[in-house]
């Protein structure tokens, strides 16, 4: 599985449009154009946000034809969510259920 770092997931987390953009790709897949009209944002403002969770790894992107649909990589989410908390709180492990 691949790392993501703590200062990379920061960054991804810290637009609001991203945080809404993996709240509405947790459990479906959705276009750019889905994303735009669900968020009232225009779509290269959506794609932009795309490509820095793309980049981090928070979302996959699967092409269908001429569409591109992502979904939230909840995986690594959760996985970046236990690396932060370990480390800033080394004395508290967490680790994931699987």
């Amino acid at each position: 599985m691949r790392v993501i770092s703590t200062i990379q997931f920061g960054k991804a987390l810290a637009d609001e449009t991203r945080q809404k953009i993996m709240a509405l790709c947790c459990c479906q897949q959705l276009s750019v154009s889905a994303i735009a009209e669900a968020l009232g944002v225009s779509q290269p403002t959506i794609s932009h946000h795309l490509k820095i969770l793309k980049s981090a790894g928070l979302v996959r992107a699967e092409r269908e034809g001429r569409e591109v649909f992502y979904t939230l990589n909840q995986e690594l989410l959760a996985q970046a969510c236990c690396n932060v908390a370990e480390s800033f709180a080394p004395d508290h492990r967490v680790s994931l259920v699987e």
